[in-house]
């Protein structure tokens, strides 16, 4: 009698008797819970080897393999039983042959369940339905599971539940566990291409005593021992802008970044950025950082594929990326032209005409060329594009354009209307960067929670000297998204923050 085809048992039910199989186990002096194995296979190696090979030429062959994984599927016929185990990346049958085996070997074997971890060694083979199947000669139970896994062609159906218990939804959601995989893959791409452009991967504190650059509100904790409280670091700028002014001309951090912020399908309180400075660079330099680092990604983790679908669009990474400046898309979308507009009373009215709320801290007129972008345009940006010259209003840390000072010369990249990367010709004048945030700490006191502080020794450390410098933050998390085809940020965060 298999058990496993018994789907009127409860979860308690069937935990029971698996806890009675496991003192049986014991009985035959193995352990349940398994010792180290050699592992001398992949299951994918072995599909990609020999996958188009005819029963024939498998049989001439006489090939063995060592592998181990889970049992996900099992079809148990007395003397005989087929299985299907699975591995971090493939999937297999295995036929298991009582006289093959021999007797106490399949005893062992017919106290397994689905979910049981075991190892084989066998023939790799060819079933007469041409399936790829290793017909195993040795069995070695790993680990017992204790209890039963979600329902094979159901799976977890609560979202929430696949989030909090992401070790079930890696085994039974082949796309989750593709997922995690591609964003390590993703990872170490931009690594690798950072590393050839000569940049330094260096780690900078989470602890911070200021709140500086980006405008977030930030998470608060307290340090017993120095009796005081710190903040959670909402961006890595200024520690690897110091990192510039000691000489490292070329530098980037990977890393978690922290904001006491709101949560849905695009934003997560944690999630993790690389920011990238590069000396005697500026944005243009950064422009053709990121858009050869994206399509490095397509070509070298997913094989030179060029269009990928992501939100309901189909996205051409190939072609070269759109430039556009905020003024001239704000004018395309909705008729007003902001360069003309010099008065912040008359673009208040224009903002409050459209239904705009116009928050107490707004003073300039970049302000609600913002509010008008954000509100009509952003989401008009469906194909890569790099949106330029921001106002200087919401750019804090960043050098004018040298034909107004109105703007900075700052851009974004959008893709399907979202937000990937942020990029800065860097300020470095230490006199200026002083006057920016003490108009920063106004907008605080009038009521923007996500102003930033003075970080005085961030301005010290500017007096020593910064070079003409290109900075870039790019949000991982989005970056994995788009190329998995993730609708939410928790797809792609193997353990998101979830509410209890």
């Amino acid at each position: 009698m298999d058990l496993n085809n018994q789907p009127t048992l409860t979860i308690q039910e069937q935990t029971r008797i698996r806890m009675e199989k496991v003192e049986k186990l014991k009985e035959k002096g193995i352990d349940p819970f398994g010792k180290r194995f050699e592992v001398k296979d992949k299951i994918n190696d072995i599909i990609a080897n020999y996958a188009s090979c005819s029963k024939e030429e498998l049989e001439e062959k006489n090939i063995y393999a060592t592998i181990a994984g889970r049992i996900i599927t099992k079809r148990d016929m007395g003397k005989i039983a087929f299985c299907n185990l699975k591995d971090m990346e493939g999937n297999i049958q295995i036929y298991i042959r009582k006289d093959v085996i021999g007797e106490e070997p399949y005893s062992v074997f017919k106290l397994s369940d689905i979910g049981d971890l075991i190892g084989v060694t066998g023939q790799v083979m060819k079933t007469n339905t041409g399936e790829l199947t290793i017909k195993v000669s040795e069995y070695t139970h790993l680990t017992k599971s204790l209890r039963p896994l979600p329902e094979k062609y159901h799976g977890l159906q609560d979202v929430e539940e696949r989030y909090r218990k992401r070790y079930l939804d890696l085994i039974v959601n082949e796309q989750a566990r593709k997922t995690a995989i591609y964003r390590s893959k993703i990872v170490r791409e931009i690594q690798n291409y950072c590393d050839s452009l000569g940049f330094i991967e260096v780690e900078t504190p989470c602890l911070t005593n200021a709140v500086t650059g980006a405008a977030a509100r930030p998470f608060i904790t307290h340090h017993n021992a120095l009796d005081r409280d710190y903040y959670l670091r909402i961006a890595t700028e200024l520690n690897l802008k110091r990192l510039l002014v000691g000489g490292i001309e070329r530098v980037y951090e990977i890393g978690r970044i922290f904001r006491n912020e709101g949560m849905d399908s695009k934003h997560s309180p944690e999630f993790t950025t690389i920011e990238l400075y590069q000396s005697y660079g500026d944005l243009r330099s950064m422009m053709e950082l990121v858009e050869t680092c994206l399509k490095r990604i397509a070509k070298n983790v997913f094989n030179g594929q060029e269009v990928f679908t992501w939100n309901d669009f189909e996205i051409n990474i190939a072609k070269p990326f759109a430039v556009v400046s905020m003024v001239d898309l704000v004018k395309d979308i909705t008729g007003i032209d902001f360069n003309a507009i010099t008065s912040f009373e008359e673009a208040k009215k224009l903002a409050e005409d459209k239904g705009l709320k116009v928050l107490p801290h707004f003073s300039g007129v970049g302000h609600i060329l913002n509010l008008f972008f954000e509100e009509f345009c952003e989401k008009t940006l469906v194909q890569p594009t790099f949106l330029i010259r921001h106002p200087i209003e919401i750019s804090p840390l960043t050098k004018v354009c040298d034909d107004d000072p109105r703007y900075v010369d700052r851009f974004e990249l959008y893709i399907a209307g979202c937000e990937f990367a942020n990029a800065y010709s860097e300020l470095n004048d230490p006199i200026e960067q002083r006057r920016r945030f003490v108009e920063q700490l106004k907008e605080k006191s009038l009521g923007n929670e996500e102003a930033g502080d003075i970080d005085n020794d961030f301005i010290e450390a500017l007096e020593y000297g910064m070079p003409p410098t290109g900075g870039i933050g790019m949000g991982i998390d989005r970056v994995v998204m788009f190329f998995t085809n993730s609708s939410s940020i928790r797809d792609v965060i193997l353990f998101p923050l979830m509410k209890d």
